[in-house]
């Protein structure tokens, strides 16, 4: 793996170079595909950046790679092999923060758990796995944080999505999680804003380039879907990493309580995963054989 952005990406984009200076960020699901791109552009604009992550090869590789990108030693920490559907595991990840880095102003909660099945052949643990992974894991970290949140007066921004917005097709368990993110978020924004705590949500729409569109689509029918998306093409991980500086920068200060969307204005036209063709044909397979079975 590669990184994604580079040292140009401070001449190119909108922010100052320093504009994070001194502030701290923990990110769960940190070495994925599009918060990984988050942890760059933090970094690159003077982030200290915390990633939690399951996966230790991946976050061994992502600190290494982005603090030779920053070229600033503590620039990008990754506290591996943490599983945030426990919560004392995310107790310790915000006490491993504080231990080295002294406070904490933003908070990503990033971790993600997805798959393409459909409702009749869903298990009832299946569903318990992404709920666990994306909301319980969501509720975990921000409780976990919250006091230190609170001294900083910071922000809390969800990685939410676009699949409850419209009916999705074997998206039920993501759909259902990602609904409640917004709901929590919309929550946290009423409860904590007294306190100068801002929550906000990020919904990407069709990103290109991720493990989660590389999964959920049928290569043969992405351009023609890309067609009725009204800017013509898929998201950037670049798109999403720029939205979050917005939402945590000065320049978001009193954005409190919103969802953004970031698609390209796709759900408005219910395109691209509102669309059956796009999945395997397994999967309808998988239906039939259920139906049969139960004979109905």
């Amino acid at each position: 793996m590669v990184t994604t952005l580079t040292k140009n990406y401070i001449e190119e984009c909108s922010w100052k170079p320093d504009l994070f200076k001194d502030k701290v960020c923990l990110i769960t699901g940190g070495s994925g595909t599009i918060c990984r791109v988050q942890v760059e552009a933090l970094a690159l604009l003077g982030c200290n950046v915390v990633i939690v992550s399951r996966d230790i090869e991946n976050a061994e590789l992502v600190e290494n790679e982005v603090n030779n990108l920053t070229s600033r030693k503590d620039s990008c920490f990754a506290i591996k092999n943490v599983d945030v559907r426990d919560y004392f595991q995310m107790e310790n990840c915000i006490k491993i923060t504080i231990e080295k880095f002294g406070k904490l102003d933003f908070l990503i909660a990033g971790a993600a758990g997805n798959f393409v099945c459909d409702f009749a052949n869903l298990s009832a643990n299946a569903f318990k796995s992404v709920i666990s992974i994306d909301l319980l894991g969501s509720f975990n970290i921000t409780k976990a944080a919250l006091p230190h949140l609170i001294k900083s007066k910071g922000a809390i921004l969800f990685i939410s999505s676009t699949f409850h917005k419209y009916g999705v097709p074997f998206q039920g368990p993501v759909g259902a999680a990602k609904s409640g993110i917004d709901a929590l978020s919309n929550n946290l924004a009423v409860e904590l804003g007294p306190f100068g705590v801002r929550s906000n949500c990020i919904q990407p729409g069709a990103i290109k380039d991720t493990e989660g569109f590389k999964r959920l689509s049928n290569p043969k029918y992405v351009d023609d879907m890309i067609k009725k998306i009204p800017l013509q093409r898929l998201g950037t991980k670049k798109d999403i990493a720029e939205a979050t500086i917005f939402l945590l920068s000065p320049a978001g200060n009193y954005i409190n309580g919103e969802t953004i969307t970031v698609d390209g204005g796709m759900w408005h036209t219910g395109t691209l995963f509102a669309n059956s063709d796009m999945y395997p044909e397994q999967i309808y397979k998988g239906m039939e054989k259920f139906l049969s079975l139960s004979k109905l």
